[in-house]
């Protein structure tokens, strides 16, 4: 079955919640649903892989996360109506290794906006993005304009915004994009991620001020405020009071003897079916606040809540899974702890020592798995240090469990951050939790690239090391991973990751600076027609490109290529590898013996070219006293210098991995991935924060095109 069948397929078992996500949304099954879409940092912490049975779909089915998912991942996305000229695009990339008239695969920032001195979503941390409706995109102009929000980290003021709002997103919008749609002064500082209403119409999160953290719910109003002139909303106890917006309610999280706790490290999760929102914080406390959005906002004091699930270490942000009915939520000590809906709470042995855990955990609802990331796992295995790994265990794991575990690379006595990693379609397609997981590893030295090939549930001993994001030396820190399936690029579906390093990006066009690596990660196909140009990441995880268009085979048993310009056969297609994603590429040099076995350079169009004549044997291989015209066609060959010693190089295809230069890194990443074809240019992009200043003074607010759909 071809991976368009398969998609198919897995579309018609999703929709058969229709009805009871309807339910959800409005409260009457009769009326007609509108599919709007919330996107925010929880949706990347509860997944669902592919259903394994009815029983199962109608299960995840109750859960609107679950249609969410398969909106965000499924939906045709809009094309780019018009390509940028010669000129526009080398000025974007002059600084691209080779030369200026470089064309790589289009990756740059649209817009950027300034949160203030010093302001950043964080580390960690998300934007988040509405969409009202996932068959169109919405301009400033709508009723209803599509928007993102951002928490600023800085303390709110008259003169400053704690939280801001932007709509008038895509570069197929008139006038100036974007547009502030609403910012706000709540009185605190924001050190967390928002989350969204179903309906988009509220937005919350925590805010700490003196030590004391209040769980912040807001009815905004359009045109509301600056980031520099915010508006304050008036404090209401429940928005059916709000008499006129923006309104916003104030809920205090307690702990022992109803004393107020602090929260800078753990994001509000909500439960879309009950009204009920899970938040963690200092001290191990653990809060359950019902009527967010659609009542009167109010933290649960019995019933064993709140709960304080240790006595010393702060929590990370908490993840409900319907289907256990449990919340699990980890903590600086490097603990996982499972807790039911009477607050009975299960340890799990330590999983984390040094920094501990930062992030809170993935949990695969379908499965019944939950996956948790480890800078430094104690066990001293990976040359004599501790290692980073990735831990999996059950929904039901019992009190003092580790699971199993993948290691990532090694750790060290003070490591940076084993944030979030992210699975490959092929994963969420399989019904047995087979395919791939991404993180970025190796915490204690050189942030790494790795892929976690997961079959069957079973996880390797040991991840495998795709490519390293700053050079060698460097011990910059990583972001979260994110992936996105994009079924509507030329040519067939493609795949693609986003990751982000602080510092000492490989990548030429960040300079050695911070830098957002974009590179393809689709995964091969059996019994799939591809044509010339298409790529993949093949088994061996080199970027392959199709030289010859025809249909795979049905397994990919052969062995793939190890070394660039490989040729592999497969059915009717043949494949052109690019090589390691971890080799560092050269520069074309003029009259020049190359001495190194097959070099390869981006040329002048933005293809990959390798060199595949015996230039080590002297006196071949010297190449001539300019450039070549380069053969644009994947496997095609360009003749270089002047007989009897000329070389050959192969056109192995377009650069698979581009990047962009950011300011200190990013946050995590939010991928709006759900406008329908046809609509508004632009739709659909990524969208995070820079960790320091730059091009805004502040902290950025940023939207960046996704390659093939700007």
């Amino acid at each position: 079955m071809n991976g368009t069948a398969t998609r198919f397929l897995r579309l018609c078992v999703s929709l058969a919640g229709l009805v009871t996500l309807g339910w959800v949304l409005t409260g009457q099954a009769a009326k007609p649903v509108r599919h709007s879409l919330p996107t925010d940092w929880s949706h990347r912490h509860l997944i669902f892989s592919h259903p394994g049975s009815p029983e199962q779909a109608a299960r995840v089915s109750q859960d609107p996360r679950y249609l969410q998912q398969v909106y965000r991942r499924e939906q045709q996305l809009a094309l780019p109506v018009a390509a940028e000229t010669d000129t526009q695009l080398a000025n974007r990339f002059s600084h691209t290794v080779s030369s200026v008239k470089a064309r790589p695969r289009k990756f740059h920032r649209d817009w950027a906006e300034d949160l203030g001195s010093g302001g950043s979503v964080g580390a960690g941390n998300y934007p988040a993005k509405f969409s009202f409706n996932i068959h169109a995109a919405f301009c400033d102009a709508a009723t209803t304009p599509d928007y993102v929000v951002f928490s600023t980290g800085l303390a709110g003021s008259l003169s400053q915004a704690s939280v801001v709002a932007y709509d008038n997103l895509y570069s197929g919008c008139g006038g100036t994009k974007p547009l502030t749609y609403w910012a706000y002064n709540t009185g605190g500082t924001v050190k967390t991620s928002p989350v969204l209403s179903l309906d988009g119409s509220q937005v919350a999160f925590v805010q700490t001020l003196a030590g004391a953290a209040t769980l912040v719910t807001i009815k905004w109003k359009a045109a509301d405020g600056t980031v520099g002139t915010p508006s304050t909303p008036t404090v209401v106890a429940s928005m059916s009071v709000c008499i006129a917006v923006p309104c916003m309610t104030l809920t205090p999280l307690h702990g022992a003897l109803a004393v107020i706790t602090d929260d800078t490290t753990s994001s509000v999760f909500y439960d879309y079916a009950n009204d009920v929102a899970w938040v963690g914080g200092t001290s191990g406390w653990l809060h359950k606040i019902t009527g967010l959005f659609n009542g009167t906002p109010a933290e649960v004091i019995t019933g064993g809540f709140p709960v304080q699930v240790n006595a010393g270490n702060t929590l990370s942000s908490p993840v409900y899974d319907s289907g256990s009915n449990s919340v699990f939520v980890v903590d600086a000590g490097g603990v996982l702890y499972r807790v039911s809906a009477t607050g009975v709470v299960t340890a799990s042995g330590q999983l984390a020592f040094g920094t501990g855990i930062v992030e809170g955990p993935i949990v695969d609802s379908s499965n019944g798995s939950v996956y948790v990331f480890s800078s430094d796992d104690g066990n001293g295995t990976c040359t004599g240090v501790d290692c980073a790994g990735v831990f999996k265990l059950s929904t039901s794991f019992p009190a003092t469990s580790v699971g199993s575990e993948a290691t990532v690379g090694s750790s060290s006595a003070t490591p940076n951050p084993l944030y979030l990693g992210a699975f490959d379609s092929t994963y969420y397609a399989s019904a047995n939790a087979t395919g791939n997981l991404y993180v970025c590893g190796n915490t204690g030295a050189n942030p790494t690239l790795y892929q976690i090939p997961i079959t069957a549930g079973t996880l390797p001993t040991a991840g495998q090391p795709l490519a390293y994001l700053t050079t060698l030396a460097s011990t910059a820190a990583c972001s979260p991973v994110t992936d996105l399936l994009n079924p509507n690029t030329a040519g067939g579906p493609s795949e693609r990751l986003f990751v982000s390093a602080t510092n000492d990006g490989t990548l030429s066009a960040c300079l050695s600076g911070a830098c957002i690596f974009n590179l393809i990660t689709t995964p091969w196909q059996p019994f799939t027609a591809y044509t010339v140009g298409q790529q993949a990441l093949s088994p061996r995880a080199h970027i392959v490109t199709v030289s010859q268009a025809g249909t795979s085979a049905g397994n990919d048993l052969s062995p793939w290529p190890t070394a660039p310009a490989g040729i592999y056969v497969d059915g009717t297609v043949l494949w052109i590898d690019q090589g390691s994603l971890a080799a560092l590429f050269d520069t074309w040099q003029a009259s020049h013996h190359y001495t190194t076995n097959k070099p390869k350079f981006l040329d002048s169009n933005g293809n990959v070219q390798v060199l595949t004549t015996n230039s080590l044997v002297v006196p071949l291989g010297i190449t001539g006293a300019s450039q070549p015209v380069w053969n644009t066609t994947p496997g095609g060959t360009t003749t270089d210098g002047t007989a009897p010693n000329t070389v050959t190089w192969t056109n192995v295809g377009p650069l698979g991995t581009v990047g962009l230069p950011v300011a200190g890194g990013t946050s995590g990443i939010i991928v709006d991935n759900i406008v329908g074809s046809g609509t508004v240019v632009g739709g659909s992009q990524v969208y995070f924060s820079t960790l320091s200043g730059g091009s805004c003074g502040g902290g950025c607010a940023i939207q960046a095109s996704q390659p093939g759909l700007n």
